[in-house]
């Protein structure tokens, strides 16, 4: 058997209505994925407008993408660096106090490479409170990082995060546990 790419169908997948992306996609490439810094206030109450969750102190840098903000949670108190790549394809879920460094890539979606047509497969990732995705980092479709778990710089998280972990390389594995001093 051979990959038949003729044969990819993906109609079952229905991210929005076609005006709402559309007009996703010029609000974005004007204010987010530009290289001007426009304020994150302005940004959090465009993505609040097309149906994200997002709560207080949300700093999100510029050259930033997202996908679907219909299909993304934010809470309180979170960094998303500049040239950040969320590819919600399905939900991403950040709860507070979480960095997502400079460009990172949260992936939700992935094909099936036993599949003849390559079907395309989607899951959520979900970044816990206190976690961080280092500079260059991705985070594949699927995958959580508990509570303030670290992905190093440039690594790839294929699968779960435990708490309190830092991961490194391609797939991270544990390398140490991070240990947070009192002030």
């Amino acid at each position: 058997m051979k990959t038949d790419l003729s044969t990819y169908n993906n109609s079952w997948y229905q991210p929005g209505g076609k005006v709402k992306r559309l007009l996703w996609y010029y609000i974005s490439w004007l204010c987010f994925e530009g290289g001007w810094n426009i304020s994150s206030t302005l940004k959090v109450f465009l993505l609040k407008c097309f149906g994200a969750q997002i709560g207080r102190g949300v700093v999100i840098k510029p050259k930033v993408t997202i996908k679907y903000p219909w299909r993304l949670i934010i809470k309180d108190h979170c960094w998303i660096g500049e040239s950040v790549w969320i590819d919600n394809l399905d939900m991403v879920t950040i709860e507070s106090h979480v960095c997502i460094s400079q460009g990172a890539l949260l992936l939700c979606g992935n094909h099936n490479y036993k599949s003849p047509s390559f079907d395309l497969m989607v899951a959520p990732i979900y970044l816990k409170e206190g976690s961080w995705v280092g500079a260059k980092a991705s985070v594949a479709p699927g995958v959580t990082l508990q509570s303030h778990a670290v992905l190093t710089m440039g690594s790839v998280a294929t699968s779960n995060l435990d708490a309190y972990g830092i991961y490194s390389g391609n797939p991270a594995i544990k390398v140490k546990t991070r240990t947070i001093n009192k002030p």
